[in-house]
C-alpha cells in the first residue's frame, strides 16, 4: 500500500490537528518505553504527518504524560512539530492521588487549573494545544468551569478547549459558559460502537463544525476478538482489505475516515511496525456502498 501523508484538519483559526491521531494511553504498557524508544515512536508518527498526540493526565495511572515529556526532554526538536492533546476531570483510585476514596469526576476550577500546570510540568511544554473534559461531570457548574477555560485559554496555558464523551446537550451547556468556542468532542466510535451515528453526537458536531476525534477506533482490540458481531465486521473489512491491499486495521481507519464528520481516529499501538503503517489508510478507497456493508455488520441486521 502507498504512503500518504497524513493532512491536517483545521479545528479553529490558526489551530490544526493532524486527521490520523497518535494515543498515548498504553504507552506504559509497552515493554520498552525509555526516552529514545519513545522519541523514536514520536519519529515514526512525525514522518508520516501524524502530528497530533493524544493524552490524559490518568493513562498509565498518572504516567504516560510523564514518559512521553521524558522523551521530548531526550530530543527537544520534536516539540515544533506536534500538537498536544490532553484531558482532565477524571479522579482515580491511585497511590498519586492517597486522599481519593471514590472514582469519580473533578470539574472544578481548582481541579482543573492545576492539572493543566501538572501536564504542562509532566509533557515538558509550555502550552497545551488542546484541552478536553475527560468525562460529563453530574456536578459540573458550567459558569465556573467555562470561565476557567476561557482564563486558562487568555492565558496562553492552552490553545483552544474541547470535551470527551460529551452528548450534544453536555457539548452546549458548557459552550452556553464560554466566549472561546469548543472545537472537538472525543468519543468512542467504530464499527462495534455505533451509536453515534444515531444519538445526536455526529450530527451534531457537523452542526457546529466541529471535527470529531475518534477513541478507539479498532474498539480496543475487540475487532480481532472471537465474538458474533467483531467476527461479522471483520469479514467485511477482510474483503475491503483484500480488495485494496491494505490490512485490517488500515480498512476500519478508512471506514471512519470516510464520514462527514471530518472523524479524526486516535490510534493507540505501541508496535513500531504497526506505526509506520498508518497512514496507508488513507490509500484505502470507500465508496457508500462498501461504508454500509461494514455498517451493517456492526449492526448485525440490514438498515431499515
Amino acid at each position: 500500500m502507498p504512503h500518504i501523508p497524513v493532512p491536517p484538519v483545521e479545528l479553529a483559526p490558526g489551530l490544526s490537528l493532524s486527521r490520523i491521531v497518535w494515543g498515548a494511553w498504553r504507552l506504559d504498557e509497552a515493554a520498552d518505553h525509555s526516552p529514545l524508544t519513545v522519541a523514536a515512536r514520536i519519529q515514526a508518527c512525525l514522518d508520516q504527518g501524524i502530528t497530533t498526540f493524544d493524552h490524559a493526565d490518568i493513562y498509565g495511572d498518572y504516567r504516560c504524560e510523564t514518559l512521553f515529556g521524558d522523551a521530548l526532554r531526550a530530543q527537544p526538536g520534536l516539540k515544533a512539530r506536534m500538537q498536544i492533546v490532553t484531558k482532565t476531570d477524571i479522579m482515580l483510585l491511585s497511590k498519586a492521588w492517597p486522599g481519593t476514596r471514590v472514582k469519580h469526576y473533578d470539574t472544578t476550577p481548582q481541579h482543573v487549573s492545576a492539572s493543566v500546570d501538572r501536564s504542562l510540568q509532566r509533557l515538558g511544554v509550555e502550552a497545551i494545544d488542546v484541552l478536553l473534559i475527560h468525562r460529563p461531570d453530574p456536578l459540573m457548574d458550567a459558569q465556573a468551569l467555562g470561565a476557567c477555560l476561557d482564563g486558562l485559554i487568555d492565558a496562553g496555558k492552552v490553545r483552544a478547549a474541547g470535551v470527551s464523551n460529551f452528548m450534544p446537550w453536555d457539548v452546549d451547556l458548557l459552550q452556553s459558559a464560554m466566549r472561546h468556542r469548543l472545537v472537538t468532542n472525543q468519543i468512542e466510535l467504530h464499527p462495534l460502537h455505533l451509536e453515534p451515528f444515531t444519538n445526536g453526537q455526529l450530527a451534531h458536531a457537523q452542526q457546529h463544525r466541529m471535527p470529531v476525534m475518534a477513541w478507539s477506533p479498532l474498539a480496543g482490540g475487540r475487532l480481532f476478538a472471537d465474538e458474533p458481531a467483531a467476527a461479522r465486521v471483520r469479514a467485511a473489512l477482510e474483503r475491503i482489505a483484500q480488495a485494496t491491499g491494505a490490512d485490517l486495521s488500515a480498512a476500519a481507519l478508512a471506514w471512519l475516515l470516510h464520514h462527514q464528520a471530518r472523524v479524526l481516529p486516535v490510534v493507540g499501538t505501541t508496535d513500531p511496525k504497526r506505526i509506520g503503517t498508518i497512514s496507508q489508510a488513507l490509500a484505502v478507497p470507500m465508496d457508500r456502498q462498501t461504508w454500509f456493508e461494514v455498517y451493517e455488520a456492526g449492526l448485525g441486521r440490514e438498515v431499515p
